[in-house]
């Protein structure tokens, strides 16, 4: 059988999340990243957004309400990425996360991008980063990508946050 590679317009749409209590959630995903509610299922589901999409994020509570995150060493989702378009915007988010006084489990430079990564409030990994034009990303002599993880200078993302 011979492989063809998938369409390359091909995205991610949405990441939805088993919570085990949705006001929780929605209040970290909209009130410290600013993600917005296009709509709410009740006390059962929400959905939000950046932007005019229709979500980015669904949140539900219809096998897990009340329940406690994986343990350690179990499989599932390692984290659900969001891109931000650029560097002022991530170091924004910087900022939010800092004001709410949500802990960093890491901060890198990858060369290909910059990483912010955390926990939400049940226990799913979070990366929050934004991509280099791909003009500016490493390589090695050959052409391929030498991508990297030093670590982020987090005053100097957040002195890019706008004011």
């Amino acid at each position: 059988m011979q492989r063809s590679p998938i369409d390359p317009r091909v995205q991610v749409g949405h990441v939805h999340l088993k919570v085990s209590d949705l006001d929780r959630a929605i209040a970290f995903y909209q009130d410290v990243l600013g993600f917005e509610v296009t709509q709410r299922w009740g006390s059962s589901a929400a959905f939000l957004s950046a932007g005019s999409y229709h979500h980015h994020i669904g949140l539900n509570t219809w096998q897990s309400r009340g329940g406690s995150p994986p343990p350690a060493g179990h499989t599932g989702l390692f984290h659900a990425a969001f891109l931000y378009p650029d560097r002022p915007s991530l170091g924004n988010a910087l900022k939010r996360l800092t004001q709410a006084g949500i802990p960093l489990e890491g901060a890198s430079d990858h060369g290909v991008s910059e990483a912010l990564y955390l926990t939400d409030p049940d226990g799913n990994g979070l990366e929050l980063y934004r991509d280099r034009a791909p003009e500016e990303w490493p390589r090695l002599a050959d052409g391929r990508l030498a991508m990297h993880s030093h670590p982020l200078d987090l005053q100097a993302l957040l002195s890019e946050a706008a004011a």
